[in-house]
């Protein structure tokens, strides 16, 4: 068995797809068009996980509740010197900047998509 992918629903496309590609390199593999939604694949550049972006033709006038059940996505990344910058320049904040998780130099912060989910960034060198 192969786990494929994680399906997310979006209220803005757009927003959402230049979050994924722009600050956390996705790239759009296929979109396609059901009977009452789009579906955009992303994949990160080595090709190991995939995201769903499904953006429905009725979506509420508020978005989408994440609900409780749901955590977060972990990315990671080379350097958060690095990444801060690009997220400065995207207009992008951290949601808990980056902070030592154990006391021993293991990097990690959050930031958050356009519909408020949760992303973990987790800094090493071989990524």
């Amino acid at each position: 068995m192969k786990f494929l992918h994680t399906m997310i629903r979006v209220k803005d496309i757009e927003a959402s797809l230049k979050f994924y590609t722009e600050l956390l390199d996705m790239k759009v593999d296929s979109k396609r068009r059901l009977d009452d939604c789009w579906l955009y694949f992303l994949s990160d550049k080595e090709n190991t996980c995939q995201i769903e972006l499904t953006y429905n033709d009725e979506t509420p006038a508020n978005g989408y509740e994440t609900g409780t059940g749901f955590g977060h996505f972990a990315f990671g990344i080379n350097s958060f010197e690095n990444f801060s910058k690009k997220l400065e320049a995207a207009g992008y904040d951290y949601l808990y900047p980056p902070f030592d998780l154990n006391g021993k130099g293991s990097m990690i912060a959050f930031i958050q998509d356009p519909d408020g989910y949760e992303i973990e960034l987790i800094e090493s060198v071989n990524w």
